[in-house]
């Protein structure tokens, strides 16, 4: 579920006053978009649910202390320090930039079940296209299109800038077109052939 950011203000200013009905709101409203993004980047699923709940341990024990603008992009960023140092990816030096290509990121098919698609033959194709990408691709699409982030908050969490975040997206996409237009010329020719 994601809050629109008037919502979301209002809920972390409550969480900083001490009500814990809106700190279990937050946990609730992002436990699963948590889990789903842990497991792109690790199939331990118990240690993507021990940092989930060592995250919110730590938010309930400073109260909300940090001034933010998005509630979403905090708890995604500060999820995937977390899992990522307990992975060992990066070391316990404070402020220490995280590098997101140092991860390995997977994308599940699941994800791109969407209704219109007409047939398997489609999916497949997407499949492979999607296999090309980058590591830090498929991170962005899956942040930007599957969860629904902003790229403000895209470039909060992955540590780059906005513009970097957008060039990324456009570099993404365009990878992703030039992979199944040339997919479409092979069937075409195929078909042909055949």
């Amino acid at each position: 579920m994601t809050l629109n950011i008037d919502r979301e203000t209002i809920l972390w200013n409550q969480f900083r006053n001490g009500n814990e009905e809106s700190f279990i709101t937050v946990f609730r409203n992002y436990y699963s978009n948590l889990y789903n993004y842990g497991c792109k980047i690790t199939q331990d699923h118990n240690l993507v649910e021990d940092c989930i709940q060592d995250l919110f341990m730590d938010m309930w024990r400073t109260g909300g202390k940090a001034e933010i603008i998005s509630i979403r992009a905090y708890v995604f960023k500060a999820f995937k320090f977390k899992l990522l140092k307990a992975l060992g990816k990066i070391s316990r030096v404070p402020n220490l930039q995280v590098n997101s290509s140092e991860h390995t990121f997977e994308l599940s098919h699941e994800m791109f079940l969407i209704s219109q698609q007409e047939n398997l033959e489609q999916f497949e194709k997407l499949q492979a296209a999607l296999l090309e990408l980058s590591p830090r691709q498929k991170e962005i699409i899956y942040l930007k299109y599957y969860s629904n982030l902003s790229y403000e908050e895209v470039s909060d969490i992955m540590n780059i800038n906005y513009q970097a975040a957008r060039n990324l997206v456009y570099q993404s996409i365009k990878v992703l077109k030039k992979i199944l237009a040339v997919q479409l010329i092979l069937s075409l020719i195929s078909i042909y052939l055949n």
